[in-house]
């Protein structure tokens, strides 16, 4: 499984999300859209949109995420119950 995070430096969002994949020990790639416009970019591409955390999880796109709605993503592909 590969879990991209799109997320603007300081958002409290952002964090919980990571806060909840760090706990799991689940592995993701931060790409940081304040400092990276190129991220920025992908995300909008990817999404429509450019709202932090915006999460890729192997493929499925989750714009403007919150920890409930990566839970239940990841328990939809059996990752966590």
């Amino acid at each position: 499984m590969k879990i991209t995070l799109y997320r603007k430096s300081g958002c409290p969002w952002s964090a919980a999300v990571m806060g909840f994949l760090n706990e799991l020990n689940i592995p993701y790639e931060i790409k940081n859209v304040t400092t990276n416009p190129a991220y920025l970019k992908e995300v909008e591409a990817a999404s429509g949109q450019s709202k932090s955390p915006t999460l890729n999880i192997d493929g499925t796109i989750l714009p403007d995420a919150s920890v409930e709605d990566v839970a239940h993503c990841l328990e939809k592909r059996g990752i966590i119950i």
